[in-house]
């Protein structure tokens, strides 16, 4: 049975992009406005000292999820692009579920692993010890509510107009939540409980939604049949490799410095730091957004052998994103203490030296939009990886000089770590770019072709560098 298609899906490859990134920066509106909301009941009523416990524990969770969360949805749309264009859903079925087998495979990692971060070295992160049990609760809830191999199905079928409905389910739910908790007792484990439950039912639908969408794609006897999915996509484990390497490393360069404040500076620090991230997020959601869209039509792009419309994507993009970050930035200068005050109250206005650095180093992310998925869709992801362990360095870097400064100082650390990885992703997007475009290397296939950088730069037609 084939997958369910848009009905109105734009002709043109930019058109597309912006046509899906509507549809989500619809859903992820509404859910600012609800983002904003729970946020400030959050804030007001735990008060900076617990706001500080939760978000040490959030931000456990998220940790524990960039190194278990393998981010399958990169190799679904990788690889499922081609499969979708050739309208092989039994393939596309098989490295739908081998993705999701993986993700689970994870979350059982990551079980283990919270178990042993968090009641071995909750000390070292100030968690109070009241807290020990719901955080482990809480992050083992995190992690089996990973929805990345649906989530790759739904973007390689471009339907990204399903997925907003399924995800306006956690903004909503998580304002209706905060609602009912402030009117009959704040507390820190309420709150939590109620943002995982939310997030497991979020990835129930998405699972539904993919199997209404695409039958073929989720059907549990197909993980059985894990290495004939392999052998159908060449260089599948490779590029699982890199990019879950790559995700893990963008993940620490996000959420570790949260866990360094925390133990460096204290709880209450954490709480600024908290607020302050939360805020640079919303203010520059729509770089996550764009990367979606671009990420899904640029893979379309490459199995199209579209290679002008290939660079043209890329191009538009950058344009678009550069744009946006010099706004975002110029907002978070202007009114970043006014909103941080709105949202958490006077106490929090302190977060705006934090504000504007995560901001800085948020926007560079923006920027590079798609960078990464031009080395990704060429064969070139160890590239992409190269360039993360670049910002980490420079993120380590920042954090011994930047940290005696506190939140802040964690913060321009950030910021250097983003401007590190714009740099060098960059330089070796456009590279790619122009040996595309002076067609020394190929769209085409780009896993099963050999070749050396020697060979491409002498003109060797079919070649690519690695």
């Amino acid at each position: 049975m084939s997958p369910k298609r848009h009905p109105k899906e734009s002709s043109s490859p930019l058109g597309r992009i912006l046509q899906n990134t509507a549809w989500l920066l619809g859903g992820k509106g509404f859910g600012a406005v609800c983002g904003i909301g729970y946020l400030a009941i959050l804030t007001r009523t735990l008060g900076l000292k617990d706001f500080g416990h939760f978000s040490l524990i959030f931000g456990t969770a998220q940790a524990l999820i960039a190194i278990a969360g393998f981010q399958t949805w990169r190799v679904v749309v990788r690889y499922g692009s081609e499969h979708v264009h050739n309208r092989d859903w039994s393939k596309f079925g098989r490295l739908g579920m081998l993705c999701g087998v993986l993700d689970a495979l994870g979350a059982v990692m990551g079980c283990g692993l919270a178990a042993i971060l968090i009641y071995g070295f909750a000390h070292m992160l100030e968690l109070n010890p009241q807290y020990m049990d719901v955080a482990f609760w809480f992050c083992c809830a995190s992690l089996w509510a990973l929805v990345s191999a649906p989530t790759g199905i739904v973007r390689a079928l471009h339907r990204f107009d399903m997925a907003v409905y399924v995800e306006a389910i956690v903004p909503t739910g998580r304002l209706v939540a905060a609602v009912v908790i402030w009117l009959t007792g704040p507390t820190v484990g309420r709150f939590l409980f109620a943002w995982a439950a939310i997030d497991l039912l979020e990835a129930l639908l998405y699972w539904i939604m993919a199997r209404r969408l695409a039958p073929a794609a989720v059907n549990w006897r197909t993980a059985l049949q894990w290495r004939q999915a392999l052998a159908e996509n060449p260089g599948i484990g490779r590029f699982f490799m890199v990019t879950y390497i790559g995700s893990t490393l963008d993940a620490a360069v996000k959420n570790g410095p949260l866990l360094v404040v925390g133990a460096w500076v204290g709880t209450k620090a954490v709480g600024l730091y908290r607020l302050a991230s939360q805020l640079s997020q919303a203010l520059t959601k729509l770089s996550s957004l764009l990367t979606r869209s671009v990420y899904a039509e640029v893979a379309r792009a490459r199995v199209s052998s579209q290679a002008d419309e290939f660079r043209k994507l890329a191009m538009q993009t950058s344009k678009i994103a550069g744009i946006g970050g010099v706004v975002v930035v110029a907002v978070a200068i202007l009114l970043g203490k006014e909103l941080l005050a709105i949202i958490g109250g006077d106490v929090f206005e302190r977060g705006e030296a934090i504000l504007v650095p995560l901001t800085v180093g948020a926007c560079f992310d923006f920027a590079s939009v798609a960078f990464e998925p031009v080395l990704h869709s060429t064969g070139r992801a160890q590239h992409s990886l190269i360039a993360r362990l670049l910002s980490v360095v420079g993120l380590a870097v920042g954090m011994v000089f930047f940290i005696p400064l506190g939140p802040s100082g964690a913060a321009w650390a950030v910021a250097l770590a983003g401007a590190v990885s714009y740099l060098a992703m960059g330089a070796m997007a456009w590279h790619t770019l122009n040996l595309i475009d002076r067609k020394q290397i190929s769209i085409i296939d780009p896993e099963a072709e050999a070749g050396t950088e020697a060979e491409a730069r002498a003109g060797e037609p079919g070649s690519t560098a690695g």
